[in-house]
């Protein structure tokens, strides 16, 4: 069983096993014949209840095996938790009114003894037959001193839960040389204890051509103002710079998203999509779509659908150019059309199929790819996922801003990605879209 498989497991296993300590404690207290107004009582509690113990259980870090080391913490642990759960029950239970008035105050002790005996109990058992199958972090350390040591010390004796130290170097090590031992060990996570005295060489670092590479410093006082740490390993901070993989569940999440937002999308600005069409039409004939190759997700192309903003072949005596501002190819409706982002409904297609998401980095035309991975350094970054119809630079840039700068935003996104970061820009995009701001 995976660390995940374990924490979804280890909450379903409580919200049952929680209810059934109850259940157990009234047998228990009413010989079995439990009276209809006691259950009543329980029945309009079991929501407030479950989530009570659950809340506790995650104050006490008992869905997180590594945190269950030993036998003694994981009796400390649930013991305390379901302790808190019982008091919280009692709360609760005093200030339910008329609907919990009946819940048998008498039953609170057995309640107790049997919620530590069933979230415990099961917890024992699994530790002694089952086990946790970590992934594997193929560790190298970076770095001097008394904190590069004590590191060391702590990731070995912590190899039950993963942790692999394989390389250790010294922080004036070149990125040559560092490049030489993720390839030679296969290192797919490198921690540096000495950010303050690298921060060029950490940049570089993490720019480099490592996709599966996830890179960690041990916070000096400047990282501290500007972030929290990630990762505790033992008693060392570790914040996360980048990770070479974005969890499961999140990409998951995403998806799903992606996929019900489209479709609810399309169905909603059905009427927006058919007047933009209807308009193009009329104002300026056929087409009115607008289809053309951009690069995606791992470096691979994909047709983009847009309406058409601009005048017919465009770019024939020019080629391929990026728009600028007071751009003369564009006619007056696609003016329009852009400032509110109405030419981007097409892409809803492109969504629902997989090419893009909702969130990410704007995709680029292949003709300017080559010059910008050549010209930008870290460009290659922003294709390790997958690109977006609004992202950070479209709610803080707009269609003429420099590549350059929009990168910047791409890499605040690709590091610090979240289900509440895509929610504000969701947000954002709605105030932009209605204000019409940084359209060309």
């Amino acid at each position: 069983m995976s660390r995940l498989q374990f924490r979804i497991f280890s909450i379903f296993a409580d919200i049952v096993l929680v209810n059934a300590a109850v259940l157990a404690a009234f047998t228990i207290r009413f010989l079995g014949n439990i009276p209809s107004q006691n259950m009543d009582a329980y029945l309009a509690l079991l929501p407030l209840l479950t989530l009570g113990y659950l809340a506790c259980g995650w104050l006490y870090d008992i869905y997180d095996a590594q945190q269950l080391d030993s036998r003694w913490a994981t009796i400390s642990k649930v013991a305390s938790a379901a302790i808190l759960g019982t008091i919280a029950l009692t709360g609760i239970a005093y200030l339910g009114g008329d609907a919990t008035a009946a819940f048998p105050r008498t039953a609170l002790p057995y309640i107790l003894v049997t919620s530590i005996l069933f979230m415990l109990g099961w917890r024992l058992l699994f530790f002694h037959l089952g086990t946790i199958r970590w992934y594997e972090q193929r560790t190298l350390i970076i770095g001097n001193g008394d904190t590069a040591t004590d590191l060391a010390r702590v990731l070995i004796e912590r190899a039950k839960w993963g942790w692999n130290l394989l390389a250790e170097l010294p922080g004036d090590s070149s990125l040559q040389q560092v490049s030489d031992a993720i390839t030679q060990h296969d290192i797919n996570r490198v921690i540096i204890t000495e950010p303050a005295r690298s921060r060029e060489f950490t940049e570089h670092l993490v720019l480099a051509d490592h996709p599966k590479l996830t890179v960690d410093v041990v916070p000096e006082l400047y990282e501290a103002f500007i972030g929290r740490p990630h990762t505790i390993v033992g008693d060392i901070p570790l914040m996360r710079l980048v990770s070479g993989v974005t969890p499961r569940y999140q990409r998951a999440i995403k998806r799903t998203v992606d996929i019900v937002g489209s479709v609810l999308l399309l169905i909603v600005t059905a009427p927006i999509t058919l007047v933009a069409a209807c308009a193009i039409l009329l104002s300026d004939g056929r087409p009115i779509f607008y289809r053309q190759e951009r690069t995606g997700r791992f470096q691979k192309n994909f047709q983009i659908y847009k309406f058409r903003t601009m005048i017919k072949n465009a770019e024939k005596s020019t080629g391929p150019v990026l728009a600028a501002k007071n751009d003369d190819r564009i006619t007056g409706l696609g003016r329009t059309l852009r400032k509110f982002r109405i030419d981007e409904l097409p892409q809803t297609i492109n969504i629902l199929r997989g090419d893009m998401s909702f969130i990410g980095p704007r995709p680029e035309r292949p003709a300017f790819i080559a010059d910008f991975l050549t010209d930008i350094p870290g460009y290659s970054e922003r294709f390790r996922i997958k690109p977006g119809a609004t992202g950070l630079a479209q709610i803080h840039g707009g269609y003429a801003t420099t590549p350059e700068r929009k990168l910047k935003y791409d890499l605040m996104y690709l590091y610090q990605q979240s289900p509440a970061l895509d929610l504000q820009i969701m947000v954002e995009t709605v105030k932009v879209v209605l204000s019409g701001k940084g359209a060309r």
